[in-house]
C-alpha cells in the first residue's frame, strides 16, 4: 500500500496557492508545511484529510525532479529490511532508518534511490 507521493514543481508559491483552492471542494487541505532547513533540500507542502497528508509538493532543486513514492511498513524493522535490501540490490542511500520528527513523531522511515534516480521510501508510522 502506498503511503504517500510527492512530486516536484517549479514554484512552490504559485503551486501552494492553486493546490489551496483547487483541492478544497474535495476537503483536501495543506496540514504539514516543511522547511528547506527541516527536509535538508527543499521545501515542502502535505496536503491531506483528517490530520494525515498524502499528497505532497516539493520546489527548488531537482532532487524533486524525480518521482519520490513512500510504501507503508508494518513494522520499524520491516523498514531496515527494506533498507538492507535496497542496498543490498544496488539502490544508493537517500537517507538510512530513523525518526523523521518534522514529519510525524513517530515517523519511521528510509530512503533509497533506484537505479533510474528515483527516491523510493518505506515508513511505518506506529510508535516504537
Amino acid at each position: 500500500m502506498l503511503d504517500h507521493l510527492t512530486f516536484a514543481v517549479a514554484d512552490i508559491g504559485r503551486s501552494q496557492t492553486f493546490y489551496d483552492r483547487a483541492l478544497a471542494p474535495l476537503g483536501i487541505a495543506a496540514i504539514v508545511s516543511v522547511s528547506a532547513e527541516q527536509s535538508g533540500s527543499d521545501a515542502f507542502s502535505g496536503y491531506g484529510s483528517a490530520g494525515r497528508a498524502f499528497f505532497w509538493i516539493g520546489g527548488g532543486k531537482p532532487l524533486m525532479g524525480r518521482m519520490h513514492v513512500a510504501f507503508v511498513a508494518e513494522s520499524r524493522a520491516q523498514i531496515d529490511a527494506f533498507y538492507a535490501a535496497a542496498i543490498a540490490a544496488g539502490a544508493t542511500d537517500n537517507g538510512g532508518p530513523g525518526i523523521r520528527p518534522h514529519y510525524d513523531p513517530d515517523y519511521y522511515g528510509a530512503f533509497v534511490l533506484d537505479p533510474d534516480g528515483h527516491d523510493i521510501e518505506a515508513v511505518c508510522r506506529l510508535p516504537a
